[in-house]
């Protein structure tokens, strides 16, 4: 993996694709939970931003380690170091619990359609239906609990990882003296 892309330290590069992704997997993961139509229209969107958060993420903090290598290190780089590198432990749960409800959703939309298909029995299988769909919607309302909490979990750490860098940015600026005697 390069260290620098066309100048540039590759971290701040990656960190923007980390800090636009995850929260767009947050938002798109609490509405694919809570709200059925969100769910079958853009749910596999919501995955696909997790996924890709998820894979970003240890690339973003190795791409850190080796700018901290060469800025050197203080109190303030090492907290967002050890913040970065509890992120992929927010976002890869964040990904399971999102796919995790949309294969559910797939299942239930599947079983779904067959059982209209399939009335030809005369109501004779109801009791079983019915027994499955309950279980089966008990199943999507924990699914959904969970990937609201990781998702606000998740929300709430990135946020914290954002704010230690920017900080370590914007008080690095303003210790530099004004440009252009201004």
């Amino acid at each position: 993996m390069p260290d620098f892309v066309g100048g540039l330290p590759l971290h701040p590069l990656v960190v923007h694709f980390v800090v636009v992704l995850l929260p767009l997997a947050v938002l798109g993961s609490i509405l694919t939970a809570v709200w059925p139509a969100v769910r079958r229209r853009f749910g596999w969107l919501a995955v696909a931003a997790a996924g890709a958060g998820t894979v970003l993420t240890p690339i973003a903090t190795s791409s850190g380690d080796f700018l901290e290598s060469r800025l050197g290190t203080n109190p303030g780089i090492q907290e967002h170091g050890r913040l970065g590198d509890m992120l992929f432990w927010w976002a890869l749960p964040l990904f399971v619990a999102v796919t995790v409800l949309m294969v559910l959703h797939q299942r239930a939309e599947k079983a779904a359609r067959a059982h209209a298909v399939d009335t030809a029995d005369g109501g004779a299988g109801v009791t079983t239906e019915t027994r499955r769909a309950t279980g089966t919607s008990v199943v999507m309302l924990v699914m959904a609990v969970v990937t609201v909490g990781v998702a606000i979990g998740t929300a709430i750490h990135t946020y914290r990882v954002g704010d230690a860098g920017a900080r370590l940015v914007w008080e690095f600026v303003e210790d530099q003296p004004p440009a252009n005697g201004g």
